[in-house]
């Protein structure tokens, strides 16, 4: 029986998607086991963390002010 071939989506390197295998079943074995490795590096700081929550109330004003806007 064979196994589906994917893309991972961060090296863009082929492989098979086996049952059981851990991580994103977007993200190859090589990438998968980089990331268990490395958790931290995914840590956001103050700063960014005060730079993204303003980033997304201007998405989301945005949007609904998009979605809500009256025809006039």
């Amino acid at each position: 029986m064979r196994f589906p071939i994917k893309v991972c989506a961060i090296c863009s390197e082929e492989f098979e998607l086996k049952p059981g295998k851990p991580g994103f079943a977007t993200h190859c074995p090589d990438c998968t086991e980089a990331e268990q490795k490395n958790p931290e590096s995914k840590r956001m700081t103050a700063d960014e963390r005060k730079y993204e929550s303003g980033a997304n109330e201007a998405r989301r004003e945005a949007m609904r002010d998009l979605l809500y806007k009256k025809d006039s």
